[in-house]
């Protein structure tokens, strides 16, 4: 056998051998099996480690959609006449969960109407709160606008309604957006729930997590299995679950720069916004907002044809979130903060990530400034 036939079949048994571990089952109690499970449990740690929690309250998820279904439908299934209370803002993964059980009378919901600037009063919430109430759900930051909410004051507010109702109301948080740029820590924040996903923090699609804290209540939505603690049934994919926990470590090690970093860009584009001559409008709270979050209106021109002529030239921007881009209706969420929206105002969203300098900033203004000049001409 030749030098270079045997490294050939060296490099083909050495991807067999990973591939026949990949697709090993880590329920399984084989050698390959129980490799598998150890880095399953090594990557729960790490989450675990990062957000201040115990291995046993780290759920593996397909994403933060399913996390926020099984947080909500989990719940409200261990009790009897359950009242909810979210924000008019959340991601439609939690508003058309909630908006299901109120159609099957599974449970009564509150939804609290966030202030202009994109920002809920906590004690909104708390006059919210009735003796029937099991959770609270609110975003820790908005997917649209970028408003960051009062997660901490909201947690109080519950913890001091459960102390003098000598019950448990129980707190979820989709903190998808926020894990790139804010605290983390489960103890700092003070909910019970937590969703987060994977994609939105530079790790692969098609894994996400939900924090659960010892205690809560929670009960399967789907069935076939005792995975996850007997939360999600289906083998788990190690793969993804390995590089979340690397991506989530990584975001950790990068907040802090980011956000300076971001924050500055971020400003620079609102600054450059002021000055062309359209009647631009910046939605969400100046401040209090996520370092990488652009959202603006401008009215009379269509999202969709202003997204269209970003994309042809480079620039990638969107309407409102991804899940109900193609519903050919404004967003929900500039409609909460602002009353005198039209169906034919344009919003957009501009995200800035680890890649965005000064130079693509300087570059959108641009072409945005050619676009408006363009169809103000069609739609005025």
């Amino acid at each position: 056998m030749s030098k270079s036939t045997r490294k050939i079949r060296a490099i083909y048994l050495d991807f067999a051998s990973s591939a026949l571990s990949a697709s090993s089952n880590p329920g399984a109690i084989h050698e390959l099996g129980l490799k598998e499970k150890n880095k399953l449990e090594n990557a729960r740690a790490t989450v675990a480690n990062v957000l201040g929690a115990h291995s046993n309250e780290i759920i593996f998820t397909s994403g933060a959609t399913e996390s926020n279904n099984l947080s909500i439908f989990g719940l409200v299934r261990n009790f009897k006449k359950p009242h909810i209370v979210t924000t008019n803002i959340e991601h439609a993964s939690v508003l058309e969960v909630c908006k299901y059980l109120e159609r099957t009378k599974q449970a009564e919901v509150t939804y609290v109407a966030v202030e202009k600037n994109g920002i809920i009063d906590p004690k909104k919430i708390k006059k919210a709160l009735q003796p029937n109430t099991i959770l609270v759900s609110v975003m820790y930051a908005n997917n649209e606008i970028g408003t960051i909410q009062p997660i901490r004051e909201i947690a109080k507010e519950i913890r001091h309604f459960n102390k003098n109702m000598q019950k448990k109301i129980f707190f979820h948080t989709d903190a998808v957006q926020a894990v790139n740029y804010l605290p983390i820590n489960i103890a700092h924040l003070g909910v019970d729930l937590m969703s987060i996903n994977s994609a939105k923090i530079y790790g692969p699609k098609g894994v996400g997590i939900l924090y659960v804290k010892k205690n809560t209540p929670l009960s399967p939505i789907m069935f076939g299995g005792s995975q996850e603690f007997g939360l999600r049934p289906g083998t788990e994919n190690v793969i993804l679950a390995v590089e979340l926990a690397k991506a989530l470590q990584i975001a950790g090690k990068m907040k802090e720069g980011e956000v300076k970093r971001l924050t500055k860009l971020r400003n620079y584009f609102f600054k450059k916004l002021s000055k062309p001559a359209f009647d631009i409008v910046i939605n969400g709270d100046l401040q209090n907002r996520l370092p990488n979050n652009i959202n603006i209106t401008i009215p009379n021109i269509p999202s969709d044809l202003l997204v269209i002529e970003l994309s042809a030239r480079g620039i990638m921007a969107s309407a409102k979130s991804a899940c109900k881009a193609g519903d050919g209706k404004a967003s929900y969420v500039i409609k909460a903060i602002n009353e005198e929206i039209k169906e034919t105002d344009g919003s957009l969203r501009f995200s800035l990530g680890r890649q965005t300098t000064k130079a693509d900033i300087d570059h959108t203004i641009k072409a945005l400034s050619e676009i408006l000049t363009k169809l103000k001409k069609w739609y005025n």
